[in-house]
């Protein structure tokens, strides 16, 4: 298999990206997840970056205003025309020395030939495993000696628990092992009270250690279950609460 073929999430993301466009937290993963990315990402100084699967850029910008000194090379694809669209629209703006282009994580042509760092915030729920896996293999080839992998997904265990709430939640289509690669459609709360659809092409842990074991990583990667924290209840009981104690997301940063 090569680009991805999953046309309806190209087409979903061109359609409702101006929904996405944001510089400031809006969205429950910009307080539960992008945060500790970002954290595990930096310094940046002088490193180059790639961020694959930007949508409309706002992990990208996070990255680029993380530190006073500037990256040497701060890049963005994605596979939606219309969120690269809104990302250079915000460059243009407000430049921060990012690139932007249109690309698949499956087959990505970077402007580089290797990076210090590779992202891929919340691209892979939208693969199946066969194209995760291609990814990967293409993100290790394109690592510098040891440069690092950034990624993160939905926590798979959300399906088939009943959180008792429509903040952050996805309706499986088969069970743990029968429903690999099956689209689980989603809601994601945001912070003003709307929210944004989201999907998940179920996978399971090993089907993610078993894409970086063939792309070529030996190192085991660090692993996070990320979740709402006693600060952010605190913060707004009425939005965070009803998730407490809840797997929300999975974090891994590897090592090449």
């Amino acid at each position: 298999m090569g680009a991805m073929t999953d046309q309806s999430s190209q087409d979903m993301f061109d359609d409702t990206s101006k929904s996405w466009a944001r510089d400031e937290p809006r969205l429950l993963s910009d307080w539960t997840a992008r945060p500790f990315l970002l954290q595990w990402s930096t310094p940046v100084a002088e490193k180059r970056i790639l961020d694959l699967g930007c949508g409309e850029g706002y992990f990208t910008r996070q990255l680029a205003r993380s530190s006073s000194e500037k990256a040497r090379h701060l890049e963005g694809i994605d596979i939606s025309a219309g969120m690269i669209e809104l990302a250079q629209a915000n460059e243009q703006q407000n430049s921060l020395e990012i690139t932007y282009s249109v690309g698949c994580a499956t087959d990505f042509t970077p402007r580089l030939d290797s990076y210090d760092l590779i992202t891929a915030v919340f691209v892979y729920n939208y693969t199946t495993v066969e194209q995760m896996h291609q990814s990967m293999k293409r993100v290790y080839d394109h690592l510098a000696p040891d440069g690092h992998f950034i990624f993160s997904l939905p926590h798979p265990v959300n399906p088939f628990m009943d959180t008792g709430t429509d903040s952050f939640h996805f309706e499986k289509s088969g069970g743990w092992f029968s429903g690999r690669d099956q689209t689980f459609e989603g809601r994601m709360a945001q912070r003003d009270g709307s929210e944004v659809s989201v999907r998940c092409l179920h996978k399971t842990f090993q089907d993610v250690l078993d894409g970086l074991r063939t792309a070529g990583f030996t190192h085991f990667p660090d692993f996070r279950e990320l979740a709402v924290t006693e600060k952010m209840i605190a913060e707004d009981e009425d939005f965070f609460g009803p998730l407490a104690d809840l797997p929300l997301h999975m974090a891994f940063k590897v090592g090449k």
